[in-house]
């Protein structure tokens, strides 16, 4: 392994780490303190943890066991190496918050816990999903699914809580808590949906410019993206010249348009939103 290979894995267990660290904050911070419920094994743990006094770190350890064997020949070995990390750290970092830090709520007002606690835990969510990891659980299936389904991470999610948060109530039995709870989860969606879909946005762009063949090599060799040229007639001039038309992901689209400012200031530039793009160097086609 080269140096930039060994750096990437590096940087990817620290991304994923500092997310687990998020989302414990989230659950042991806030939502368990005020009896509230999340989805997944997470949830639960939740719910063994009020009904015996186990800590939570424990039974997620113990409950993620079967899905990381799933995980193995369903995922592919790094995803399965990768969750099994973000498992052992995930149940260590919840017993250490659970038992030594948070011991009350951080606040008191439960809608603001859920949705701080939802939304930490949402976007922590979102980034170790991208980061090609999981926190186990139904975290699994979820990946399972999306990876022959187009459906958004966020929406299988909540469909497959749904019924874990549902038991708080025979736990409680106060049914403004199990509404809270819901907030929680559809908090945690949006979020993970929101958080998710901001990296992998895309946009098309068309560059009207006097020097279309400098644009298209520049972003080429800069950005390495694919350049398609348009013959188009411009009305008000009635000459013909090269329409330059780009896909990028949303990020990469000032890149471009410095790139246009920097070769002709006087170009003029169309930016769209596009729903999905998919092919090389973008999202996979799914069945």
């Amino acid at each position: 392994m080269n140096k930039s290979i060994i750096w990437q894995e590096v940087r990817s267990h620290i991304i994923i780490t500092v997310a687990i660290i998020i989302s414990a904050i989230g659950w042991t911070g806030f939502l368990i303190p005020s009896n509230m419920l999340g989805g997944g094994v997470t949830g639960l743990a939740t719910i063994i943890y009020w009904v015996t006094g186990l800590p939570t770190g424990i039974s997620i350890f113990a409950l993620n066991a079967i899905l990381i064997l799933i995980a193995f020949r369903s995922l592919g070995r790094r995803f399965a190496l990768s969750t099994i990390y973000s498992v052992i750290v995930t149940s260590v970092v919840f017993y250490i918050l659970q038992e030594y830090v948070f011991l009350a709520p951080i606040i008191e007002d439960r809608f603001l816990s859920a949705v701080l606690g939802a939304g930490l835990n949402g976007v922590a969510c979102a980034f170790i999903f991208l980061e090609g990891s999981s926190t186990g659980g139904t975290d699994i299936i979820v990946m399972m699914i999306n990876k022959y389904r187009n459906i958004t991470l966020g929406r299988l999610t909540l469909f497959i809580n749904v019924a874990i948060i549902s038991c708080s109530y025979f736990v409680f039995r106060d049914l403004e808590l199990l509404i809270y709870s819901y907030v929680g989860l559809m908090v945690t969606s949006y979020t993970m949906d929101l958080t998710m879909n901001g990296s992998k946005q895309s946009v098309q762009m068309f560059i009207f410019s006097q020097r279309p063949d400098e644009i298209a090599d520049k972003v080429g060799e800069e950005i390495h993206r694919g350049v398609t040229m348009i013959k188009g007639t411009g009305w008000y001039t009635k000459t013909e010249n090269n329409i330059v038309m780009v896909v990028v992901r949303k990020t990469e689209s000032q890149r471009v348009i410095r790139i246009v400012k920097q070769l002709d200031p006087a170009a003029f530039v169309s930016v769209n939103t596009v729903m999905g793009v998919y092919g090389k160097g973008f999202e996979m086609m799914k069945k």
